[in-house]
């Protein structure tokens, strides 16, 4: 055996082990890389149904919300209808309520009030 074949054997040694000590770290990251694949097959079983029952809720939400808005509705409309009633209430009974009450206060004032022919003067 030659120096160049026993630097060959050397070199094919190293390289061996290097490829050896290489192997060990690619095979754990192949189990990180297997272990992430089941975590997101997992994450992606769980969150299908998930995602089914968010799309069933936010249309039941919708329903509610859309019966809401009708109820909202239905509100501002009686709401007016009450203004409207109140004012022609008080347009039509009002007015002469407050003629009946101010003839009323005439008339007890004037009932109070002492005749003037009746003053005794004092001497």
């Amino acid at each position: 055996m030659s120096g160049s074949d026993i630097a060959g054997l050397i070199a094919a040694g190293v390289f061996a082990v290097l490829v050896a000590l290489l192997a060990v770290p690619i095979l754990k990251l192949g189990k990180v890389f297997d272990e992430l694949r089941g975590s997101i097959k997992e994450l992606s079983d769980g969150t299908t149904p998930l995602l089914g029952e968010v799309t069933t809720t936010v249309a039941t939400t919708n329903d509610q919300l859309k019966k809401v808005d009708t109820i909202t509705s239905n509100m501002s409309d009686a709401t007016a209808n009450v203004s409207a009633l109140s004012s022609l209430v008080a347009a039509t009974v009002g007015k002469p309520l407050i003629k009946v009450a101010a003839f009323t206060a005439g008339v007890k004032e004037a009932m109070n009030a002492k005749p003037r022919g009746t003053h005794r003067r004092s001497r």
